[in-house]
């Protein structure tokens, strides 16, 4: 039987770190984005460690994989909303560089944990 606290996963953790990351990189938007590609990002990067959470809280192994792919999701969804915030000229690229080094550390972690739930199932 897993834990059910997902506050000890080293990936909520790190989509934890990453959501702070995103709240500061949106203040740096305009603020005509604020109700736009700022409100997107937030629910975005928001979604990742709530459906690592949700999943964790699930009855099967099964169900929290599919909760780790829609976390999957949103993260990609985030990674192209940064990429469009550099294309627009709103933050440099650095800064979407060392955002993706946090994106695609998450990712990774996600893909571990999801790979080793499903050698259970």
């Amino acid at each position: 039987m897993r834990s059910s606290d997902y506050r000890k996963l080293k990936v909520w953790l790190k989509a934890m770190d990453l959501t702070v990351e995103i709240y500061k990189l949106v203040r740096l938007l305009p603020k005509e984005e604020t109700y736009a590609l700022s409100d997107q990002m937030r629910r975005a990067v928001v979604s990742i460690p709530s459906n690592i959470a949700e999943g964790q809280g699930r009855n099967s192994d099964k169900e929290f994989v599919n909760f780790l792919s829609i976390a999957r999701g949103s993260l990609w969804e985030l990674e192209t909303q940064i990429e469009i915030c550099e294309r627009l000229g709103y933050i440099d690229n650095v800064t979407k560089s060392n955002t993706f080094l946090l994106t695609a550390e998450v990712s990774k972690m996600l893909n571990a944990l999801s790979n080793s739930l499903m050698s259970k199932v």
